[in-house]
């Protein structure tokens, strides 16, 4: 009976001191384990989900604040600010549009590589009445360069009618610098 007493106690303090040491043992996948607030999340870009890619949370990814400029016909198409976040999710603050006009708009993106990603960016648009008079798919596909602290890519818009119908297509690049916190 000592002796089952005893194994118990000591099978308890194993587990009890091996969970104290877990988290510093956590495979961050490249990234330092200490800095992520959240484990690894996936993403797929086939159908079945049988393709995983790992979204990187690390250096180079693209989740944060962006100051964007996208150009196009040898102009400035818009320009403004993104926001990336982790949970696939992204808002653009239009700084080409006046706010009656609705400048904010929305996205979602997965990552396609190991430092690229893109984006499906919904805007609607409004005139000076405050009536829609269009709806635009903003397509990116963007690489995060090797430090981090830019991105660029081509993109596409695709305006349609309130009703869906098509009226424009317009074909640009697009250029990110990461803002931080000084």
């Amino acid at each position: 009976m000592a002796m089952s007493t005893r194994s118990l106690l000591m099978a308890t303090a194993v587990l009890a001191a091996s969970s104290v040491f877990a988290p510093a043992a956590w495979a961050g996948c490249g990234v330092n384990a200490a800095t992520l607030k959240k484990h690894a999340s996936w993403s797929s870009d086939a159908a079945d989900g049988a393709m995983l890619i790992p979204v990187n949370l690390g250096q180079n990814s693209i989740v944060g604040m962006w100051s964007v400029t996208l150009t196009a016909n040898g102009g400035t198409f818009d320009w403004g600010y993104q926001v990336w976040h982790s949970d696939g999710t992204e808002i653009m603050n239009s700084g080409s549009r006046a706010p009656a006009t609705e400048n904010f708009c929305m996205g979602i993106w997965a990552q396609s590589g190991p430092f690229s990603y893109k984006l499906n960016h919904y805007a609607l648009s409004y005139d000076a009445t405050g009536a829609l008079n269009a709806k635009v798919l903003i397509k990116e596909n963007v690489m995060v360069d090797g430090k981090g602290g830019t991105f660029s890519g081509p993109f596409t818009a695709d305006i349609f009618s309130p009703t869906g119908a098509p009226v424009g297509h317009v074909a640009g690049q697009i250029v990110g610098q990461r803002l931080v916190v000084n």
